[in-house]
């Protein structure tokens, strides 16, 4: 159909267009209700005049800032879920109530009482029946066409001088076949460059199936990150894998496979706009300072790392309890003798080490501490949840009495989303690991405490990218949780430096939140990881697809979705990506006697005990009924098959087994 070709467009326009076009939308859709409902009453089908024109004003005056307030124009109206009707509905009731009340219950004379009732319930079907049209329209038109499949025509994206270079490379080898160019520029359209032809990208799915093309080389290395992920967009609905130039030094050689294209990089997948970092907030504690981070052989430590050594420190101390990750970051830093052995030191050690991370602090004096080291994956920590306590609080606790004892002057945990309204062990220990800094801060002292909240950063260990990539190359199927879980998503080079920027910020006890951008639901990224590596999704609408979904069910204390904030009351802080929260926390005096408990909880075992003081110390936490700890269901197994054990063996686990 026509329509068809003007849908990338569509979706390819600015988040703030798109919000601004549903809201147009919706109120022309209060107007046409509204005319609707006298019709109906009056069984005359003419335009609304006299005083019937004062319900329009009345109707976008109240409605509109209830639709902006309950959210109807943050989903992606192309993936909208249950969540998104449901917001839709409780809109509309509570903008029904304010109607109705006003022309039905109060009445202004000329005007029908039944239109109070008639209109918002016109309106909810209106408004429900847009949002599944346009989900219809804009989700299920790109996978209408089928083709043959080629692995050996190709399409250059990019006509300059890099494509025109690439199309020589690839034209003195075997493997891949050129068959045409792609280009913006509406003036090439129709030429040749060494007898190959211009086409216009519109056209891709017809070239696609014409030509038997199986993959886009996009040969764009000039254009910003916006114009780029515009491209990419573009590129999604016409089944063909999305590869990015290699390196110059590939080119030049003159012969290029196609195994030397590298994977769309997780910020393409992402679509997220990058912001230049502040560079006066990332020296102001870093350059020509000694800084430590803790967990720095981890995901998220490791790129802190790579950060920091770019502003230039005086030194960098990398501590971390495992060897292997510790040695990776270490010899990457100081490869090739791009680093002095001495501005690098790795120091092996537990947080949980009072002796070792004190003569830490006490031999180098850092300046800053980035506090990264946490076990942080939802499922193991739940079934592990003493260990996941003891790193993820008491490690913070140490390193943070440590770094006041030092007199530190800046110290910044790293912390996550799931510390707000936690369903599990992992987000509640965060939370706590913020109170006690909250609660040290509030203390005073020469060490100004922080802590920055984010959600999940791609490429991390544990992310789903690599997960879905190595499911993708097996075909499938691509496993997911649940259709609807959505989660916030952030790269890990990008997450790094808004920790390094917030950390220089901080006052004192700050609670800084990152602006992820909008939730992006999982089983929406897993399709456009099939789709922009020229495969189709298998389901009952394309049975014949390539990559099947499989849902597994959520596992253990694991939630729908994310949130940063427990109270809504962020503040802007100088940087546009970095938020600051305001929330409650207790005084060190009541948290300290909290804390003592729940290390004797730890100590003995006492898993019980430990779940209940964590549920009274973290907001919003409920343990679960079941527990699934698996040493603590080993005992039980136990004790129920031969009766209690040995009083030397049970000890260390009464709390747990009764």
């Amino acid at each position: 159909m026509v329509w068809e070709r003007y849908i990338p467009a569509v979706l390819a326009f600015p988040r703030w267009v798109k919000r601004l076009l549903a809201l147009t939308v919706d109120a022309a859709l209060c107007v046409l209700t509204l005319w609707f409902a006298f019709c109906l009453r009056l069984d005359y089908w003419g335009p609304l005049a006299g005083i019937q024109l004062v319900t329009i004003p009345v109707c976008l005056v109240v409605a509109l800032p209830i639709f902006i307030r309950f959210g109807l124009y943050r989903a992606i109206f192309r993936f909208i879920g249950w969540d998104a009707y449901l917001a839709i509905i409780k809109a509309i009731s509570l903008y029904g109530l304010i109607f109705m009340t006003i022309f039905t219950v109060i009445s202004i004379p000329g005007i029908p009482r039944t239109v109070g009732i008639l209109q918002p319930l016109l309106l909810l079907i209106a408004i429900g029946m847009s949002r599944l049209v346009t989900r219809y329209l804009l989700g299920g038109t790109y996978r209408n066409i089928l083709r043959e499949r080629s692995q050996s025509n190709v399409l250059i994206y990019g006509a300059g001088s890099m494509g025109r270079q690439l199309g020589t490379a690839l034209g003195n080898g075997t493997e891949l076949n050129v068959v045409g160019y792609l280009d913006d520029d509406q003036t090439l359209y129709g030429s040749y460059i060494g007898g190959i032809r211009v086409y216009d990208p519109r056209d891709l799915k017809k070239l696609v199936v014409k030509l038997n093309v199986r993959t886009v080389l996009l040969a764009m290395p000039g254009i910003d990150s916006r114009r780029r992920n515009e491209v990419i967009e573009s590129l999604r609905g016409a089944r063909v894998a999305v590869r990015l130039l290699p390196n110059v030094s590939e080119l030049a050689q003159g012969l290029v496979r196609l195994s030397d294209f590298q994977e769309l990089a997780i910020e393409d997948l992402l679509g997220r706009q990058s912001v230049a970092p502040d560079k006066t907030l990332l020296a102001r504690n870093i350059l020509g300072k000694v800084v430590m981070v803790t967990g720095a052989g981890g995901s998220i430590g490791s790129e802190l790392c790579r950060q920091i050594m770019k502003i230039g420190p005086e030194c960098l101390l990398l501590v971390d309890q495992n060897e292997y990750g510790l040695y990776s970051i270490h010899a990457e830093l100081t490869r090739d003798g791009r680093e002095d052995e001495l501005s690098v030191i790795p120091l092996l050690g537990s947080v949980r080490d009072e002796r070792r991370m004190r003569e830490i602090m006490e031999t180098f004096r850092p300046h800053a501490i980035y506090h990264a080291a946490a076990y942080k994956h939802v499922p193991l920590v739940e079934h592990n949840p003493i260990e996941g306590i003891g790193n993820n609080i008491f490690g913070t606790l140490v390193v943070a009495k440590a770094a006041i004892e030092m007199e530190v002057p800046s110290f910044v945990l790293i912390s996550t989303d799931k510390a707000v309204r936690p369903t599990n062990i992992m987000g509640a220990s965060k939370r706590v690991a913020e109170l006690v800094l909250q609660a040290l801060a509030e203390r005073g002292g020469s060490t100004v405490f922080s802590m920055v909240r984010f959600g999940n950063v791609l490429g991390s260990s544990g992310s789903v990218v690599p997960l879905f990539r190595q499911q993708i190359a097996q075909g499938g199927p691509i496993t997911l949780t649940h259709p609807e879980m959505t989660r916030f998503f952030m790269t890990i080079p990008e997450a790094s430096q808004l920790v390094i920027q917030a950390g220089a910020m901080a006052e004192g006890g700050d609670v800084f939140l990152l602006d992820m951008g909008e939730p992006v639901k999982i089983i929406d990224l897993a399709r456009r990881m099939v789709e922009l590596s020229g495969l189709t999704v298998r389901d009952d609408d394309n049975p014949d697809g390539d990559i099947a979904f499989e849902m597994t069910g959520l596992r253990p204390a694991e939630k729908l979705y994310e949130e940063l904030l427990i109270s809504d009351n962020p503040e802007q802080t100088a940087h546009p990506l970095i938020m600051k929260a305001h929330e409650d926390f207790l005084p060190w005096s009541a948290l300290e006697k909290a804390l003592y408990s729940l290390q004797q909880a730890m100590n003995s075992g006492d898993l019980v005990a430990a779940r209940e003081l964590m549920g009274k110390l973290v907001s919003g936490y409920r343990p679960s009924a079941d527990i699934v700890d698996f040493v603590a269901l080993r005992q039980m197994e136990r004790t129920d098959r031969f009766g209690p054990l040995p009083e030397d063996e049970s000890s260390d686990f009464g709390g747990m087994i009764r």
